[in-house]
């Protein structure tokens, strides 16, 4: 388990959320009350006729969720987490570097024998980032993540994962690109350079139009699909919501033979236990299935321990697969826990040991 940071830590700190911008789309929650101001702006606004799906004021709501997007990552990011690869998300790089002692948590492949066996104390090879980092996203946008009963959709926390990744990982010569699956089909965005590529890229992630209800999603397919033809070396970012079957895990641990792994899960509060209101129609979004169900103090309870069961087998499946775990909740500050795991993350490869995955706080904190 990674290290908690403190919150007296100076790299811990994360700026208070600014003003919306002028032009912003309405500052509501799914659940209909004040949307707070650190939640990510609606990447899927809602058509005022049906006639404009696909028309210029629904392309102009988007854009300016998106340059919202843009200003808030840029504002609360820049000047927290320097550099373009050693410490932050992309991981440690190819290129053999220094030697050091070996630490528990340490990935025992990077264990450099010559020196251990000269020092007859355990020693890994430090690496040295490359010059030029490929990122991959493996973005799910199945039925399941159009859903949120907090501060926003599981979508929108989804766009903003990859706006913060894009973020992070662009510049000096970086490519990004991305793998888009919402079940009914899967895009492929082939991996370029430069902010206006990295904006138009976002852009069409967003724009994905949502798959039919009934759709069911097919990660390990999204996954397969970043494999053929093989790719250099570089960072793959997988956001998903994770749930149904752990199907991916073998297609998880092939891409990892050849880069660097990192896992985003996103959740609503309703992803782990029920409310108490009485009868209520449940629905599966990616099977179509209804079911009317009385939330007795039995079926919650059970609800909550299958739902915490079904986490624990997604987190022993990333781990074992080697991919770094960040949870993003629609109920939390997100840019706070993507500056808290990149901070555990440097810890970690300067020394410390981490698995990689964000401290987890109560539901609700900031």
């Amino acid at each position: 388990m990674s290290e908690p940071v403190s919150p007296d830590t100076p790299a811990a700190r994360v700026p208070e959320p600014g003003p919306r911008p002028e032009g912003a789309p309405p500052a509501t929650s799914p659940a209909g009350g004040p949307r707070p101001s650190w939640a990510p702006p609606p990447t899927s606004p809602v058509p005022s006729g049906p006639d404009e799906v696909a028309g210029e004021r629904t392309q102009a709501r988007l854009s300016a969720s998106l340059r919202t997007l843009e200003l808030s990552v840029r504002r609360r990011l820049d000047g927290l987490l320097q550099g373009n690869h050693l410490g932050l998300v992309p991981g440690p790089g190819t290129e053999p570097g220094e030697p050091r002692p070996y630490q528990p948590g340490d990935d025992v492949r990077r264990m450099d024998w010559s020196v251990t066996a000269r020092t007859t104390e355990p020693h890994i090879r430090e690496t040295i980032a490359d010059r030029e980092l490929e990122t991959q996203l493996v973005v799910d946008l199945s039925p399941s993540l159009d859903f949120g009963t907090a501060a926003c959709e599981k979508r929108d926390l989804a766009i903003a994962a990859c706006a913060a990744v894009t973020h992070l990982t662009r510049g000096g010569g970086n490519r990004i690109g991305a793998v888009v699956a919402t079940g009914e089909r899967t895009v492929r965005l082939p991996a370029r350079g430069g902010e206006t590529s990295a904006r138009e890229l976002l852009r069409r992630i967003a724009a994905t139009p949502p798959a039919p209800e009934g759709t069911r999603g097919d990660l390990p397919a999204a996954l397969e699909a970043l494999r053929r033809p093989p790719r250099r070396r570089g960072l793959v970012v997988v956001v998903s919501d994770f749930l149904g079957d752990v199907d991916w895990e073998r297609a998880l641990r092939a891409l990892r033979a050849r880069h660097d792994l990192l896992a985003v899960e996103v959740v609503d509060p309703r992803d782990e236990e029920l409310p108490d209101v009485g009868t209520v129609v449940l629905a599966d979004p990616e099977s179509g299935r209804r079911r009317e169900v009385t939330t007795t103090p039995t079926l919650r309870r059970r609800f909550a321990a299958e739902a915490a069961a079904h986490r624990g087998r997604v987190a022993d499946s990333l781990r074992a697969a080697g991919a770094g775990h960040l949870v993003l909740r629609t109920d939390r500050d997100w840019i706070a826990d993507v500056v808290r795991f990149a901070v555990a993350r440097k810890r970690g490869w300067s020394g410390g040991a981490t698995t990689g995955r964000v401290p987890t706080a109560a539901p609700g904190g900031r």
